[in-house]
């Protein structure tokens, strides 16, 4: 998995799961359709027309994968439905100081890969990309390595490997458990012989 992208800066902190996907539109059981009102309270005006002022709105950000938020992004409820929106935008990576853990773990399981870096090459990504649209970030799941010329950042990133190694192969926890079925099911049979 690589990642080779323009960014979405959003430089709030504490940004919870609330305001990424606003509680009324927590009617559908499906993960599809929750990206039209991702950050809906800050996207759209009372009128229910997009906020010019809004980065998500801006056409310059429109195909960007990458978001790069504030610290401690993802708080407050545990609700996937705010992966579930992210994922449906298109965005594939989040950068940010802090992850809360829920929300760290529903991205996971929703192909979102989150980034966790020190505080200064956060704010350097975010300031870079706030002046310069075009800048381009680069994120290597593989290498576990990200980078961006703009600022002469090219740093390691932690992962768990099991984590890692369910986004390098398209899959949640639960279809990894499913992919073992075979090898459960001949242990059981071997164990049944056992006892």
């Amino acid at each position: 998995m690589r990642i080779n992208s323009t960014a979405i800066p959003l430089p709030i902190d504490n940004i919870d799961t609330d305001q990424i996907i606003p509680a009324k539109f927590l009617k559908q059981v499906n993960k599809l359709g929750y990206g039209k009102n991702l950050f809906y309270s800050w996207r759209y005006l009372e009128n229910g027309d997009g906020n010019p002022e809004f980065i998500l709105n801006q056409p310059d950000r429109a195909s960007s994968e990458i978001l790069i938020a504030g610290n401690n992004f993802g708080c407050g409820s545990s609700r996937e439905h705010a992966a579930w929106a992210i994922a449906d935008h298109g965005i594939k990576a989040i950068i940010s100081s802090q992850f809360a853990d829920i929300f760290k773990g529903n991205a996971y399981n929703n192909g979102i890969l989150p980034v966790e870096l020190e505080k200064r090459w956060v704010d350097q990504l975010m300031q870079k990309t706030f002046e310069k649209a075009d800048v381009l970030i680069v994120i290597d799941l593989e290498d576990q390595m990200i980078s961006c010329n703009s600022i002469g950042l090219k740093q390691s990133f932690d992962i768990h490997p099991f984590k890692k190694q369910c986004l390098l192969q398209g899959m949640d926890e639960t279809q990894y458990l499913i992919n073992l079925k075979p090898e459960i099911l001949a242990f059981e049979a071997q164990r049944g012989e056992l006892v």
